[in-house]
């Protein structure tokens, strides 16, 4: 059971991230009627504001850097404000008894959107047309026999969590087949007709049209993209990420979108930000966002009133939801 016992007055420091820009009144009133009775809340608007308040902190919503970490001893618990915690993933961290919670599972739906924006956008030549704006017309042709119909074709979704969930959500109501890999599958739902264990990745591949990256960075999945693994990739289809950039190697990507692939539809690339004259830019068959598919207005009062729930678990000493395990990080 993986909790934290609150029995007494418990100091929490809410810090202030891209994802929660403003902790809000109304946030911390719900944090302060949930927590321990004569707690007290201080609110950092950066890290540095974060390593003048952090002597007695024992409990963080936001994020914790290697450098913040030394500035916090007394920390029990941080309940992240990222959905990706491979930035909290440093060994002395990792190594400690902190427990770590955050927005695991609650994430998919804005990510899935973007995800599937920018797959129409791809299919239906949208992106072509605003690219050229008046012009498009003069290319009309050329345009419509590139579109394709994603009825009846296969979404491979690599990563059955919250993001790989509503990926497969919106994919049945396009009318569209979808199998998953996960390194713990579990019974198909949200329309998912099977779910496989990851060493049947090869298998998913050489039957998905359209492959979505759906899984968190881990020394597992960084490059897990490669040039092999793409090359096993169906001709002319398409590889979708919002997830992390690393997972997909970029040399190899631009190297299978000028061969065999269909298309990239990205929110997300290595080594971000990619310099202004990176080849993904030039590429007819990538629609791109610059990492903005995190952002939604219910993401920060979805994760902050998971935080205000295991508030109320911690002293109870029930267990806590959305727990990472920081071995495997996520």
């Amino acid at each position: 059971m993986t909790t934290v016992q609150l029995d007494g007055p418990t100091n929490i420091l809410v810090i202030e991230g891209l994802t929660m820009p403003e902790a809000k009144p109304e946030y911390l009133a719900d944090i302060g009627a949930a927590a321990p009775s004569g707690s007290t809340i201080q609110v950092a608007k950066n890290m540095k504001e974060a390593a003048a308040m952090g002597a007695d902190a024992e409990v963080i919503l936001g994020i914790v850097t290697e450098r913040l970490f030394p500035a916090v001893p007394k920390l029990r618990w941080v309940h992240a404000i990222a959905s990706g915690v491979d930035s909290l993933m440093f060994p002395d961290f990792v190594n400690s008894d902190i427990v770590l919670t955050g927005e695991k599972g609650l994430v998919g739906g804005h990510l899935a959107d973007t995800g599937w924006g920018l797959l129409l956008a791809l299919t239906r030549q949208i992106h072509t047309a605003i690219k050229l704006g008046p012009d498009a017309w003069d290319h009309r042709v050329d345009m419509r026999m590139k579109e394709i119909e994603l009825e009846g074709m296969t979404m491979g979704i690599v990563g059955f969590g919250g993001t790989g969930r509503a990926m497969a959500k919106r994919a049945v109501a396009f009318g569209m087949h979808t199998i998953a890999v996960d390194e713990f599958p579990s019974p198909p739902d949200h329309g998912v007709e099977e779910v496989w264990p990851a060493d049947q990745l090869d298998d998913l591949l050489a039957q998905s049209d359209v492959v979505a990256v759906c899984c968190p960075l881990t020394p597992t999945t960084d490059k897990l993209f490669d040039a092999d693994v793409l090359a096993k990739m169906k001709p002319g289809s398409y590889i979708v990420n919002v997830t992390r950039g690393e997972c997909v190697d970029g040399p190899a990507l631009v190297a299978a979108l000028k061969g065999h692939l269909g298309g990239a539809a990205l929110d997300v690339a290595p080594g971000e930000p990619l310099p202004k004259d990176h080849e993904l830019f030039t590429l007819d068959n990538v629609a791109m966002t610059p990492h903005t598919a995190g952002a939604s207005q219910l993401r920060a009062p979805r994760n902050v009133a998971r935080f205000v729930d295991n508030l109320k678990r911690a002293q109870k000493g029930e267990p806590f939801d959305g727990v990472v395990d920081k071995k495997l990080g996520y």
